[in-house]
């Protein structure tokens, strides 16, 4: 095989398998997020806070996939 074709499979392999655990830990924020919200709305501004924080670090790790393969398929 040529490098350029393993370059593209471990790119699309990198990005592919390094975004799965980030969208499923989103889903799981949300939807528990909005279960306590429901659960105790007077609590909504503080448990809002505290999943926007928690996606945003969850998200961190989807775009560092991101990046190792851009560095993977360019370098």
């Amino acid at each position: 095989m040529d490098v350029s074709i393993i370059k593209e499979i471990a790119a699309a392999l990198t990005i592919t398998l390094g975004v799965i655990a980030p969208a499923i830990s989103i889903g799981k924020i949300g939807s528990k997020g909005v279960e306590a919200m429901g659960r105790n709305p007077e609590a909504s501004s503080k448990i809002q806070t505290g999943m926007i924080l928690s996606i945003a670090f969850a998200e961190a790790l989807a775009i560092y996939c991101l990046v190792v393969a851009l560095i993977i398929k360019f370098v």
